[in-house]
């Protein structure tokens, strides 16, 4: 088992997107998602990085033919627990055990946090595309650069720390590798990925924007309010100017 694995093995990803800044995050993929899928039926849906399920056994029930690709086994356990609509299997975004053109829609939504390279990120993506059908979506989601340096370095005090270590550089670009398991982003390093995979741009979208810089604040609002700013985050997260700053970024690809 691999630092990987053993780290989610003890993170509880089902508290994660149930808390609001999690629902926020949710809501607004599934917007998109539904965007995409619009009135069809019975889609073959991939989802790679799937977690514990909360995106595979929404879109099961939806009726559509999901198969959760997860590299921890206890989330494929857990996915299986949840749902025997949803196909599960352990597996790596890397190597996918799918037929080429097999899928109307993939989810990557995992796996870039993980990988650190340009060259592995762009492999994930370019297996996601191996198995997406012509004319079909690939959405491939990012932590960004901004959220870490502000969050991490900045308001829980580890500037001195991260300056030490070499973790940014002279332009605050965030130097992760395997051993900080998560791997932040730029709006040109997405750039780049999606013109290297050579995939049309649909839309990009900054999934939560502010959302997980004020959990707090958003833990105090009345449910009225929280529904609010749900809508608020909605009638913003594609203005360009906010991408960078968001947490997530989604960028929806076509193949």
């Amino acid at each position: 088992m691999n630092e990987l694995e053993k780290y989610y093995q003890k993170f509880n990803e089902d508290k994660r997107l149930l808390s609001r800044h999690g629902i926020v995050e949710f809501t607004v993929c599934m917007k998109y998602i539904h965007d995409i899928i619009g009135k069809r039926t019975n889609l073959n849906i991939a989802d790679i990085g799937a977690g514990t399920g909360r995106y595979s056994c929404v879109l099961a029930d939806e009726g559509h033919n999901v198969t959760a690709i997860d590299l921890v086994n206890k989330n494929v356990s857990q996915i299986k627990m949840k749902s025997n609509k949803v196909v599960a299997k352990q597996g790596n975004a890397l190597n996918l055990k799918l037929a080429d053109e097999s899928q109307d829609i993939v989810i990557l939504f995992g796996p870039t946090y993980h990988l650190f390279s340009h060259e592995d990120k762009l492999k994930s993506i370019l297996e996601a595309k191996r198995v997406t059908k012509k004319g079909g979506y690939i959405l491939v989601m990012y932590l960004m650069n901004e959220y870490a340096v502000i969050t991490y370095a900045f308001k829980e005090g580890n500037l001195q720390k991260v300056l030490s270590e070499n973790k940014l550089d002279e332009n605050f670009k965030c130097q992760t590798n395997i051993s900080d398991l998560y791997s932040y982003v730029r709006i040109e390093d997405i750039n780049k990925l999606a013109s290297d995979a050579n995939l049309e741009r649909v839309k990009i979208i900054g999934v939560d924007g502010a959302t997980d810089y004020i959990r707090p604040t958003l833990n105090k609002l009345s449910e009225e309010d929280f529904k609010t700013f749900i809508n608020y985050q909605l009638s913003i997260c594609e203005r360009p100017e906010l991408l960078g700053a968001s947490s997530h970024v989604m960028d929806i690809l076509k193949k």
